[in-house]
């Protein structure tokens, strides 16, 4: 009976003590816990078009440190579409993504519940991802080591219809169409006319873009129409299911797809159905040489003309 009644006293005393410390953290939660009210609500609006686009920072420092090639340099581009290749890897409701020189869109669907919508988590961790990805693809594509690591910011708009939508993607395109005309003049004047920065600033100013044609063609016997295709309309990242010969699932397997095609058209829009209607990823018949960025995510090795397929790789280099 004794030793009972000694459990019991025990029994009692440790759970005043526990009971007495609980009150202790409670107290002391609610203490501090009134700082949370100075946190800005972020979610976003619902039923909107969530897109986020990165710039670089300092862009023409960097460039110039690491030597790239003027007017486009196609290895450097091609580390921003890998970069932006690893966020649609890592965010499946990105459902277009939308690249040119050192800035990238990331479009992601309506109804996307990523981060609760929280815009100043989805900003964070798009642009955050972005940069380490640079850092992770530049020796797949670039022969100089990276001298330092870029910086990148960015933004969120948000866009209520579809309408409103093409239209922020025609004008970035329509900005590549203005930019790289005048760089490619430019940097003709510069390199192979031998003026300096001022003397071809001076010769283009005024100009339109049909003078800026015309100079090209005639005094350099360049087309521009014929230049590559990435550089005048930008780089268009869709999620495709790749058909290639000699594949055995006809069904294809998923990759994150660069096009170059003019998305001002309504005729993209109707090829590319998923992207504002129901979204399941369409079809992209590989050409006979598999584009590099492609290849790398299938991970393919040519061997005596069959494919030996692994998984697809993923290019941001986390899991």
């Amino acid at each position: 009976m004794r030793f009972l009644g000694l459990v019991n006293k025990l029994n009692s005393l440790l759970i005043k003590t526990t009971a007495r410390e609980l009150r202790k953290r409670s107290m002391a939660c609610s203490r501090y816990e009134y700082v949370k009210t100075y946190e800005q609500d972020d979610t976003i609006l619902p039923n909107v078009w969530i897109v986020i686009r990165i710039d670089g920072k300092k862009f023409h420092k960097f460039s110039k440190t690491h030597n790239f090639e003027k007017p486009n340099d196609e290895n450097a581009l091609n580390v921003m579409n890998a970069a932006a290749t690893a966020v649609m890897q890592e965010f499946r409701d990105v459902v277009l993504a939308y690249g040119q020189s050192d800035e990238y869109s990331f479009v992601f669907r309506k109804e996307t519940a990523a981060f609760k919508r929280r815009s100043a988590k989805l900003l964070t961790y798009v642009t955050s991802l972005f940069s380490t990805s640079y850092v992770m693809q530049w020796s797949k594509w670039m022969s100089l080591p990276l001298a330092y690591a870029p910086c990148f910011d960015g933004r969120v708009v948000l866009y209520p219809s579809d309408e409103n939508l093409r239209d922020y993607l025609s004008w970035r395109q329509a900005d590549v169409h203005v930019n790289n005309l005048y760089n490619t003049a430019f940097w003709k004047l510069v390199l192979d006319s031998g003026l300096s920065n001022q003397k071809a600033e001076e010769r283009l100013r005024g100009t339109f873009s049909a003078d800026k044609n015309e100079l090209l063609f005639q005094e350099f016997g360049i087309n521009y129409n014929n230049l590559p295709a990435m550089y005048r309309k930008g780089t268009i990242l869709l999620r495709k299911r790749v058909i290639s010969d000699g594949d055995n699932d006809q069904k294809g397997r998923q990759a994150i797809v660069p096009l170059h095609e003019d998305l001002i058209s309504s005729h993209f829009w109707k090829v590319h159905t998923e992207i504002l209607g129901k979204y399941v990823p369409g079809t992209y018949t590989a050409p006979e040489i598999m584009p590099r960025l492609v290849d790398l995510q299938l991970n393919t090795k040519h061997e005596k003309g069959d494919y030996e397929k692994k998984q697809p790789e993923n290019l941001a280099g986390i899991s």
